[in-house]
């Protein structure tokens, strides 16, 4: 059986394995030169294009949600990465913030634990599909 996959998770799960990779491919938009010359299919096309795009950059990339008291926010901010800056907000008559971030897959491992000693509770590790 020769099969495309891209993480072998369903050969996995039917109890298949991959047994030689034949080829590495990436993923590739072509846009007939005809149809992007109308205005309205090249809207469409490009479209298309920022999307495959914001999946292609999604990829080892999750998000991470958490609350943080008030007197540990200065401190979990402080080793939270973001790709602009974090989303803080209020949480509902307290004096706690819900934070949230996108950060690269890698680190989150050593960095969950490091944000529970800074006071931060109920991590939530959640992957994205598109990162536009």
């Amino acid at each position: 059986i020769v099969e495309v996959t891209e993480t072998g998770s369903t050969l996995r799960a039917n109890g298949l394995r991959i047994v030689e990779e034949i080829l590495r491919t990436n993923t590739q938009l072509i846009a007939n030169r005809e149809s992007y010359g109308d205005l309205w299919k090249r809207e469409k096309i490009d479209q298309i294009a920022l999307l495959l795009q914001g999946a292609l950059r999604a990829e080892g990339m999750v998000g991470l949600k958490m609350n943080v008291p008030a007197n540990d926010l200065k401190s979990v901010i402080e080793v939270l990465p973001s790709i602009t800056a974090p989303t803080i907000a209020n949480l509902f008559q307290t004096d706690w913030f819900s934070v949230e971030t996108v950060i690269s897959e890698k680190i989150v491992r050593d960095l969950i634990p490091e944000l529970l000693k800074r006071g931060a509770v109920g991590i939530i590790e959640y992957p994205l599909n598109k990162v536009v």
